[in-house]
């Protein structure tokens, strides 16, 4: 699989959702053929659209398009009730997160750098032409894909480079890059990789001492504050978080690698009293690759059949081409509406979030054979 699936398992040795592929194509339009909106409606299984209620998130509020006028993706809210049925007696609980290696033990502004750092580069780690993972051996374990970026990430920091630092990141070379991501293949994508951190770290020497610690200690305690939320200002003030794409003339908001880089310093601190969100219920799953093959086996979603076959023969589907921008609206407006349907059933104190949804979707299918759609971008 799965193109950085393992580390969300174990680097935070919880639940969660997954990262994975990076860099659009030249042509995004240029898309395997799609089916038309007569032969593969967006109805809902034939009903009318039914839209989950307010969450206070922009990306779920941006979708409606979308879902609205999809040609290759449909949402089946009927088995999604279904699900739900059996679904909401699981456990689902909140994650309590811990960081691999000893990382940020009793220093939650390393525990915070660490994660925020490792979660701007948290893209590609399977050769596109080869498909071999990038593996790692450290500290007596083998790593591979996503966690072995973080077992990277440590070792650097036990041979002393201050790779959480700004200052560091700002000037950082490829050459740099090749030795702290010294593998069994280089890195995939090391050239965009190398760029984001730079471009990270600029704006983090600019700003913030440096350190992404400041740059969340000056936020407030909410992810969506009339522009000042820590969400809002990640995708305003660091461009590789801006992750929304164009359908139909509309913006669509999917920001995953953000909410998933301040889910996990939630999950990580909150516990310990170390990190507070007001609003944490206004975040969405998490759009990547595990959670829509987890919905369309469930039968909560389906695909065209041009879609399906372009997926299942490991076809490209490029960034921003509106089968790509469908399969991920699609992820999160389920998930929003399992979450719902769950929330009847359960009692009051028992109630979830989106990201629980998720964390149980993902947990169960990372490892599953099915084919998932592959993107190049450095947005998921």
């Amino acid at each position: 699989m799965s193109i950085g699936a393992l580390g969300r398992r174990r680097f935070l040795q919880g639940l969660g959702g997954s990262m994975m592929l990076a860099a659009g194509p030249a042509n995004p339009d240029r898309a395997v053929a799609s089916s038309s909106p007569e032969t593969h409606s967006n109805l809902n299984s034939g009903g009318p659209l039914r839209w989950p209620k307010p969450i206070g998130s922009p990306v779920l509020d941006s979708l409606r398009p979308v879902i609205e006028k999809s040609r290759d993706v449909r949402t089946h809210v009927d088995k999604i009730v279904e699900v739900a049925g059996w679904m909401a007696y699981e456990e689902l609980p909140m994650p309590d997160y811990h960081l691999p290696l000893g990382v940020g033990e009793n220093n939650p502004d390393e525990a915070l750098d660490f994660i925020m750092v490792t979660d701007s580069i948290d893209t590609a780690f399977t050769d596109f032409s080869t498909h071999v993972k990038f593996q790692v051996d450290y500290a007596g374990r083998h790593w591979s894909d996503s966690e072995a970026l973080f077992a990277c990430m440590k070792r650097a920091m036990d041979q002393g480079t201050p790779i959480l630092d700004g200052h560091y990141l700002a000037k950082v070379t490829r050459a740099d890059m090749a030795r702290i991501f010294a593998g069994n293949i280089e890195m995939p994508m090391l050239d965009e990789k190398t760029e984001v951190w730079r471009q990270v770290g600029a704006v983090l020497v600019e700003k913030y001492g440096g350190w992404y610690h400041n740059f969340i200690r000056s936020c407030p305690a909410k992810l969506y504050d009339s522009g000042n939320g820590i969400i809002e200002r990640l995708v305003k003030e660091f461009p590789r978080f801006n992750d929304v794409s164009q359908y139909d003339g509309y913006e669509i908001k999917f920001y995953k690698l953000p909410q998933l880089g301040i889910w996990f310093v939630y999950s990580s601190l909150h516990p310990l009293g170390k990190f507070k969100l007001d609003d944490i219920g206004a975040m969405t799953a998490f759009a990547d690759y595990i959670v829509p093959v987890a919905l369309r086996l469930m039968g909560m979603t389906s695909y065209s059949p041009a879609l399906e076959q372009a997926i299942n023969s490991y076809q490209t589907i490029p960034r921003d081409s509106s089968q790509e921008i469908e399969i991920r609206a699609h992820c999160l407006y389920a998930t929003a509406l399992l979450r719902e349907e769950i929330n009847k059933i359960r009692s009051p104190e028992m109630q979830v979030i989106i990201p629980q949804i998720d964390a149980r979707l993902w947990t169960h299918y990372h490892k599953t054979f099915w084919p998932h759609h592959l993107t190049r971008t450095i947005m998921y």
